[in-house]
């Protein structure tokens, strides 16, 4: 069950007392008067805040905010009797995020503990949205990375949209020129012979040489800085061609 307040206090009327109050207000609260039962009560339900006494009987409540930092996230307001700077600054330095003197004010502690409740629900609500947008960014540029093959410098083939993407511009691809640059890239570091990109990519080994060179060179002309001089895909003269790893 999931409460938004749980009083920790071995004055069974104090603790009764102020969860009874904050329920009045719409404040989710429980309470507990012991250690164990306090112990108990966090692993099998979900608390946003705690009240804690320092007194618990035999047990200390300097020593259970010990053991609830060590598993749990939330705010830890001490509330003692006990008024020494030694005291407070203990609290403070293992883990409570407030120290309130007994006798307290019931609506006075209720206004703060609203307070810190929003600061804290406004928080997690924004660290759901940091996470759920670093999660979106991941997944947008994986999805970018799987659809985009990156072939030198700043030129990609996009496979999603069978566009070329030269510095920033997108360039449209014949299917045929679109296919011979896949297999080239799937290829990279391997000479491609004619005779495989007439059988593998054509599919059709009557097409001739000059065909298969007129489309080399118009990938050319969308890929290289100087397709008179081609430093992408390469001609290996009487076998074929290859992009360089």
């Amino acid at each position: 069950m999931k409460y938004q307040c749980l009083m920790i206090d071995d004055d069974v009327t104090i603790a009764e007392t102020t969860a009874e109050y904050f329920n009045f207000f719409d404040i989710k609260t429980a309470y507990v008067t012991g250690y164990n039962e306090a112990e108990t009560f966090l692993e099998e339900n979900e608390v946003s805040l705690l009240l804690l006494d320092i007194n618990l009987g035999e047990r200390s409540g300097f020593e259970l905010c010990k053991q609830i930092r060590a598993k749990y996230d939330m705010p830890i307001l001490f509330i003692s009797a006990r008024t020494s700077n030694d005291d407070i600054l203990t609290a403070l330095n293992i883990g409570g995020d407030d120290y309130i003197k007994k006798p307290y004010t019931l609506n006075i502690l209720l206004a703060k503990v609203k307070a810190i409740l929003k600061r804290y629900e406004n928080s997690s609500v924004r660290q759901q949205m940091s996470d759920a947008k670093a999660v979106s960014e991941d997944k947008q540029s994986t999805q970018k990375q799987e659809k985009e093959i990156l072939i030198a410098g700043n030129i990609y083939l996009d496979t999603a949209s069978h566009k070329l993407i030269n510095n920033g511009n997108i360039l449209p691809l014949k299917a045929m020129e679109y296919k011979m640059l896949l297999y080239l890239l799937e290829n990279r570091g391997r000479v491609v012979s004619k005779d495989e990109f007439l059988k593998n990519v054509w599919e059709d080994e009557f097409i001739g040489e000059g065909t298969l060179a007129v489309h080399i060179r118009h990938l050319r002309e969308k890929i290289e800085a100087d397709s008179n001089s081609p430093q992408i895909i390469k001609t290996v003269w009487g076998v074929g061609y290859i992009m360089e790893a």
